[in-house]
């Protein structure tokens, strides 16, 4: 049976942006050009949306949410579970539709996107149990609070993870009541209107889901639309200044979800080849494109040696070529401008110094993919806390391996730059690891492990990494305002006028 996401697997598919429960024709006839990254070529486009396609999704998102906010939590959530159900349904070729646009491997979009409904059912689950307090109080008043919805919201999502991030997020959002306008990066937006339509599909009312698609307009339009009441952004962290700015003005909450540079610490007593195979992935996973990639290796002196040509042999032996082959373990970056950053990246880390262990020989790619965005998985040894390497974001598969020779050096290192989002300590003691957590600065810490998410398992970041939490209950709240009601139970009345009145 052909399914909706088998329909966007044909190129050239465009069927207009989505709001109030169907595929609409935009205002004007421009389009944003969707590229397949192993092949540089044109794969589909998407409509750049105006601001008055932006407000009427917007309008679509208002209309539909006095009934969704009314309905009864286990009512939403049976309508939640079904969604979660018709993702299940779709998984291969959304993971297909993935990995042609992104770059990403099969291997790894199959192995993400049977996770994904799992977020739909946690949240459908909690948002049953949510309940209000109540509290007597001084003076023969009792104060009762309840939970409501926001109103329509804002989410902003990245081209790197383009479900796995909208369904983090679309899931406590539609929870909590509120209705969605989706806004995904230019580069990879075409999955999240496969979902809105699923969602459609599912049984959820028309204008619950909605997506717009575009460029930075697009989204400027989004955030700064009178009828938005909260922001979710995962993206850079110059976008969030922008986006937490408009935000700030407008008085309305937001999560940003940002950049990172994750440090791991790999300390004396780590279980070597353990720790080798889990930083690789740790590194080189979504070619190094996700915002905890691991990207700054700080490794003990006295397994340093060890640990750099056992990291390198295997970042080596990593098999790039067509996302689509089941063997192959990465794909290219997302774009020519990424694959210029990772290069001159690399070409920095050399004039600094830095020693490439691993990454220097040529590409071995089939004719059809020689033009594709392809970054070898890239090493660099004896980087020094000063260099470029050691403090910038690369976004791709290029790592530094700096020595440190006690925990206060690791942790002045770890703590470096301004993020603050993921981090791993590599250590077969578990108390040391557990010190070192409470120094290292990060929203995120894996003790012996990378890269693990889970729908109760809370993410987020400080400073440069942005604030607010996804997953658990903090992401659930988040999008929700607590009421109070304050009821008086004293007998008789006061006159404050009359002076027989208390005050407070």
């Amino acid at each position: 049976m052909t399914t909706l996401s088998d329909e966007f697997l044909i190129p050239g598919t465009n069927k207009g942006i989505f709001y109030g429960g169907k595929f609409q024709k935009p205002n004007h006839s421009a389009v944003i050009k969707v590229l397949n990254p192993a092949k540089a070529q044109l794969f589909t486009t998407v409509p750049d949306a105006t601001a008055d396609d932006v407000q009427a999704a917007v309008s679509a998102a208002r209309s539909a949410f006095a009934s969704w906010s009314e309905l009864d939590s286990l009512d939403r959530s049976r309508y939640l579970h079904k969604f979660a159900n018709v993702l299940r349904t779709n998984i291969a070729s959304l993971a297909l539709l993935e990995s042609t646009i992104t770059g990403r491997s099969i291997r790894e979009m199959n192995a993400q996107m049977a996770r994904i409904p799992e977020w739909l059912e946690y949240f459908a689950s909690i948002a049953i149990g949510l309940e209000g307090e109540s509290n007597v109080v001084k003076g023969g008043y009792v104060t009762m609070t309840h939970y409501e919805s926001l109103g329509p919201v804002a989410l902003l999502t990245p081209w790197n993870h383009p479900v796995l991030i909208l369904v983090k997020k679309l899931a406590a959002a539609l929870a909590a009541g509120n209705t969605c306008v989706i806004k995904p990066s230019e580069l990879a937006p075409v999955s999240p209107l496969v979902l809105a339509a699923l969602a459609t599909e599912a049984g959820l009312p028309d204008g619950v889901v909605n997506v717009v698609t575009g460029g930075p307009a697009t989204g400027a339009a989004l955030c700064a639309a009178d009828d938005i009441h909260y922001i979710d952004l995962t993206g850079g962290t110059e976008t969030g200044r922008k986006v937490a700015g408009v935000a700030g003005e407008r008085l309305i909450r937001t999560t940003m979800e940002l950049g990172g540079k994750t440090p791991i610490i790999v300390c004396e007593d780590a279980d070597i080849e353990a720790t080798i195979a889990g930083t690789l992935f740790s590194a080189f996973v979504a070619s190094g494109q996700t915002c905890v990639s691991g990207a700054r290796f700080l490794v003990h002196d006295k397994i340093y040696d060890h640990f750099v040509e056992g990291l390198a042999g295997r970042a080596e032996q990593i098999r790039i070529g067509d996302p689509l082959d089941k063997a192959t373990q990465m794909g290219p970056v997302i774009s020519q401008r990424s694959k210029e950053r990772c290069l001159s990246m690399i070409a920095q880390a050399k004039t600094e110094g830095a020693k490439m262990v691993a990454g220097a020989g040529p590409l071995d790619l089939p004719k059809e993919f020689t033009n594709g965005f392809y970054v070898r998985p890239t090493v660099f040894k004896d980087v020094e806390p000063h260099c470029k390497l050691f403090l910038e974001e690369v976004f791709g598969p290029v790592i530094s391996i700096t020595r440190f020779h006690n925990d206060d050096e690791a942790i002045v290192m770890a703590n470096t730059g301004t993020f603050g989002l993921g981090v791993s300590i590599w250590s077969r003691d578990i108390t040391q690891a557990h010190r070192l957590s409470l120094k290292v600065r990060g929203g995120v810490v894996w003790l012996n492990d990378h890269h693990r998410n889970d729908p109760r398992s809370v993410w987020g970041g400080v400073r440069d990494s942005g604030f607010g939490k996804e997953n658990g209950w903090d992401a659930l709240r988040a999008y929700l305002t607590k009421k109070s009601v304050i009821v008086r139970t004293a007998a008789g009345h006061d006159d404050w006028f009359k002076g027989s009145a208390r005050y407070g």
